[in-house]
């Protein structure tokens, strides 16, 4: 029963890690990466759908993403789609391709971008803490059922514990990485 309560929130802490690593990869560097344009939803024949499915995005160098569309006539939508996004990039249109420059960050960006990340970072210590504290009353409900001894629920507290402390110095370590990335010209 301990070991459930353990493996759960090992499992949910990873997921909060996760999501920390993802939210990150939406706050955009000085250098160009696909992930960049996972937010901008493009119209297709009435739908909403993201650019991923309607285009194939690549890096062409360190400051120019290539959109290039499934159809010719997408181009139009999906250009305007980039616009509209609000990511402050300029797409410019040669034929069927669609390049996306990265204008480069000022200082004041880049302050920004490195609080909002630090934001999502502590969102990210609050639900490890969270999930901490539910795995510390599921074991404390196991003893006052008395399905567990004071000493395993001590015991499994002092693992959750150990799990919370990995967990968090994890996403101080993916956040001073972030900062770091950011601060790079």
């Amino acid at each position: 029963m301990i070991n459930d309560i353990q493996q759960d929130a090992e499992a949910r802490m990873r997921k909060s890690v996760e999501a920390l690593q993802s939210a990150f990869s939406k706050i955009r560097t000085g250098r160009a990466h696909p992930s960049v344009l996972d937010a901008v939803r493009v119209d297709y024949y009435g739908t909403e759908m993201p650019l991923s499915q309607a285009a194939n995005v690549n890096v062409e160098d360190a400051r120019t993403l290539t959109v290039v569309p499934w159809e010719k006539s997408m181009v139009p939508k999906i250009e305007k789609a980039i616009l509209m996004a609000d990511l402050g990039l300029n797409p410019n249109t040669a034929g069927s391709v669609i390049r996306v420059p990265m204008p480069p960050l000022t200082e004041e960006t880049r302050k920004g971008y490195i609080r909002q990340a630090r934001q999502e970072a502590e969102q990210g210590r609050v639900a490890v803490r969270n999930v901490r504290r539910d795995a510390n009353n599921d074991a404390k409900a196991l003893l006052k059922k008395k399905e567990i001894s004071e000493d395993e629920e001590r015991q499994a507290e002092d693992a959750i514990q150990k799990l919370t402390d990995k967990a968090i110095a994890d996403i101080d370590q993916i956040l001073e990485q972030k900062e770091k990335d950011l601060m790079q010209v």
